[in-house]
């Protein structure tokens, strides 16, 4: 390709990525990946966290072993099938059997919530599981019960060790948002299919959304990285 077709191909975008429809739908579907990872994220550390005490559960008591069984057949499913399968399952499946109804973008932080779960789970179990084991006698020595110090003692120092591959989970989230147009939701892959789609350009409008999440990701990694060093500093003290 001539630098002279790659100029008019740019220009070409550049005249369709300004008109205020467009710029709109590029808002939007930047927006709409932000909340996207991010409501997902938090659903998926919430839950995660919450599965991986399941797991973690003495196996002495009847509850222990159910609840723990109930994590590992989560996981199992979860981390068993693509997220872009249990987004269609989910849409145009579990929704219509249900008689229910809700926007593609629920839908789409929902399902990428109960997904992550599945990985955090994992990532905050090996996390504990490196915190040293006279950390929870301690804390059960002071009179603390089983939550109480895991959540006091045990979870703080695990998620320090975890904050790097947690950081890859949520990078990973962002990524993968690119699914979501599938369903009808808005994203940054749909917002630039959209300019493409209007005048069948799609070279210059695919290279800057790769631009884009390039962007994205190197200002997430720097965020994390910070963090990290804040960790350490506090170490130190």
């Amino acid at each position: 390709m001539s630098f002279k077709n790659f100029v008019f191909r740019w220009n070409l975008f550049w005249e369709d990525a300004t008109q205020p429809v467009y710029m709109d739908k590029l808002a939007e579907g930047l927006r709409n990946t932000f909340l996207i990872a991010a409501i997902g994220f938090c659903i998926g550390f919430l839950l995660g966290t919450i599965l991986a005490i399941f797991k973690l559960l003495p196996k002495n008591s009847k509850l222990g072993k159910t609840l723990s069984t109930v994590a590992d057949v989560y996981v199992a499913i979860f981390r068993g099938t693509p997220m872009v399968v249990q987004l269609l399952v989910a849409y145009y499946v579990l929704l219509p059997l249900f008689g229910l109804k809700a926007p593609a973008l629920t839908v789409a932080e929902i399902m990428f919530g109960l997904n992550s779960a599945a990985y955090v789970c994992e990532i905050m179990r090996s996390g504990i599981l490196s915190v040293d084991p006279g950390q929870m006698e301690a804390g059960r020595s002071m009179g603390l019960n089983y939550i109480q110090t895991m959540f006091r003692i045990v979870f703080p120092q695990a998620i320090k060790n975890i904050l790097p591959t947690l950081g890859n989970e949520l990078i990973t989230l962002v990524k993968e948002t690119s699914v979501v147009s599938l369903v009808g939701a808005t994203d940054l892959f749909c917002a630039f299919q959209y300019i493409g789609n209007n005048n069948y350009e799609y070279m210059i409008p695919y290279l800057m959304m790769a631009l884009i999440y390039i962007a994205v990701i190197i200002i997430l990694t720097l965020i994390i990285k910070l963090l990290e060093r804040r960790l350490r500093a506090s170490d130190k003290r």
